[in-house]
């Protein structure tokens, strides 16, 4: 008897299977080759990424890309770059687990897999004509950088920028160089402050919700950024709240569990969100509630 069925190798799914389920490219790591690696404090690198071949693809500030540690596994990382940056991509990663560790033991030459870039960005384009406040916590302000860069570079399109920072500790402070560059503009705002610090510390000692209402703007025209620890986010938040900001001006980036990137596995769901298709920029007036339960 003569089969006419098609052979195929074992573990192999027929041709058949394999044209109607193509493998998504958006969840295909591509090889990108570490240009330089520079250090911001005693866990946290700054890194720079070039694809293989080819350039990265344009992003919007506030959007994240996977990256991938070869063996090891990936985590969402924002992407830190100048946007006119057309040539490689550059991240800030903490070190707080294996795959961080990983990330931040690279070397110039070595290669990571990128996937994105992915989610929703700050709405900048919002934000012009009217005045722009950036708060920001510890590594939080990573996701800004390239929202910082970009109004900065235009600064005439908008009213009063103020870039509000804060960290455990001098030490922790990231991107010191830029925050000193920033402050010798003198037509922006930059306020900086630890919760705690030595003799040699001659800035603010405080949180940094408690800049919030000494900062200069208009609330009615003003648009929030804020990106840090929740709990930070949380009290930021109810500090604009209370200076009269509008809660639909007032915008988070909610970073946690992201897995697939593209909103399918559900690892970052909170209440509604699937935070890496929906978010990670969300509006307080739509997340709010849901970053108040703690539980969740």
């Amino acid at each position: 008897m003569t089969s006419t069925a098609t052979s195929t190798h074992p573990g192999t799914a027929p041709a058949s299977a394999q044209t109607a389920n193509p493998v998504d490219e958006r969840l295909v790591p591509v090889p990108h080759r570490v240009l330089e690696v520079r250090r911001e404090t005693a866990d946290t690198i700054t890194i720079a990424l070039q694809p293989r071949t080819g350039r990265p693809p344009p992003f919007t500030p506030g959007q994240v890309d996977m990256l991938y540690a070869f063996g090891t596994g990936e985590v969402p990382i924002s992407i830190a770059s100048d946007p006119t940056e057309t040539e490689h991509r550059e991240y800030t990663i903490r070190r707080v687990g294996p795959v961080t560790r990983a990330l931040t033991n690279v070397a110039p030459g070595d290669h990571l897999g990128v996937r994105g870039p992915f989610g929703v960005p700050w709405p900048v384009e919002e934000a012009r004509g009217g005045d722009l406040v950036v708060v920001a916590g510890g590594i939080g302000i990573a996701p800004l950088r390239a929202t910082i860069l970009a109004a900065l570079r235009e600064r005439h399109a908008f009213g009063a920028v103020s870039v509000l920072y804060g960290a455990r500790s001098p030490g922790d402070l990231v991107y010191r160089v830029e925050l000193e560059r920033w402050r010798a503009r003198l037509d922006t705002d930059i306020d900086v402050t630890v919760d705690s610090a030595g003799s040699g510390w001659h800035g603010n000692v405080g949180l940094v919700t408690r800049l919030v209402p000494r900062t200069r703007f208009e609330p009615d025209r003003t648009t929030a950024f804020v990106c840090g620890p929740e709990p930070m986010m949380r009290y930021a938040a109810q500090a604009l709240l209370e200076r009269g900001v509008s809660a639909a001006r007032i915008f988070v980036s909610a970073e946690r569990n992201m897995v697939c990137g593209i909103g399918t596995c559900g690892h970052c769901q909170l209440g509604p969100y699937f935070l890496c298709h929906h978010g990670p920029v969300l509006s307080w007036q739509e997340i709010g509630t849901y970053l108040r339960i703690r539980e969740l």
